[in-house]
């Protein structure tokens, strides 16, 4: 699975391009080569089957597809050659109707549905109650840290006891010198009772940034050694200080532990879903 999630990273995201206001956008010749479409005229045909599917989902197609023009040389003369400037959802309509034959075609529908999916998410984030910003990112950051473990394990932190020195010096770094153990005590827990399901939404989005940055500066930078590996931990979670710090931000160590944790939100919420259920409010899928 990781080997997978490795390759729709490197090719799709190495061709990713980020205007001045942050926006992302994929160039069509760039995203046709990666698919391995070597004939324009093939793809463009797909890009046309996208912009179909666009415009019956109710997106306005040149906002997604921006229509560019490239001057290229051709000899000693130079022309203008079409291009496209693709959002992260023509990506996913070009995947979705590009040859099923082709390997890299299944790679990026995984890819851009993932990213799709997750715009989405965030889209509505805002419109969530604490409770759920809190599962939602509590959920991102359990998948994160399965990924990280396999990339820091990758790195050379093999040994329970080279992990558990690993994880502690990321917190380190974003806690200001606090161990696992004195962040623990400072949210005054119970042995067995884990730090992360009593964070509440803001400090859980700082834990998730220091956890997918260190997994890809281990992975791109091709880390070896589990001091080294640590050290990469310890840095990011201190440049992930900093800029909270930058923006006037709250310190983690500072913000206020929830009552409720993760666990007890999740069992009010399937307490409510059972209610609905009994109710003939709502049916699930066994």
């Amino acid at each position: 699975m990781k080997e997978i999630k490795g390759k729709e990273y490197t090719k799709f995201e190495e061709i990713k391009h980020i205007r001045d206001d942050g926006s992302e956008y994929w160039y069509a010749r760039e995203l046709a080569i990666t698919l391995n479409y070597t004939e324009w005229r093939n793809f463009n045909n797909v890009i046309n089957r996208a912009m179909i599917a666009c415009d019956n989902s109710g997106h306005i197609v040149s906002d997604d597809f921006v229509e560019v023009n490239k001057i290229v040389e051709a000899g000693v003369t130079r022309k203008p050659m079409k291009d496209y400037e693709l959002s992260r959802y023509a990506c996913y309509l070009i995947v979705q109707n590009g040859d099923p034959r082709k390997e890299v075609i299944a790679l990026g529908q995984t890819y851009f549905a993932i990213q799709t999916y997750r715009q989405e998410l965030a889209d509505h984030y805002n419109q969530l109650d604490e409770d759920r910003r809190r599962l939602v990112v509590r959920g991102d950051i359990k998948q994160w840290n399965q990924l990280l473990a396999e990339t820091a394990y990758d790195a050379g932190v093999i040994t329970n006891e080279e992990f558990a020195v690993f994880q502690n010096a990321g917190y380190m770094g974003l806690y200001g010198g606090m161990s696992v153990d004195d962040i623990h005590a400072k949210k005054e827990l119970e042995v067995g009772q884990k730090i992360l399901d009593y964070m509440g939404s803001t400090e859980l989005i700082a834990n998730l940034f220091r956890i997918s940055q260190t997994e890809e500066k281990l992975r791109k930078d091709n880390v070896k050694g589990a001091d080294k590996a640590t050290n990469v931990h310890y840095n990011v979670g201190k440049e992930v200080r900093t800029a909270i710090e930058k923006i006037g931000g709250t310190m983690p160590e500072d913000l206020p532990t929830p009552d409720k944790s993760i666990q007890q939100i999740e069992k009010e919420q399937m307490e409510r879903l059972k209610a609905k259920v009994k109710a003939g409010k709502i049916m699930l899928d066994e």
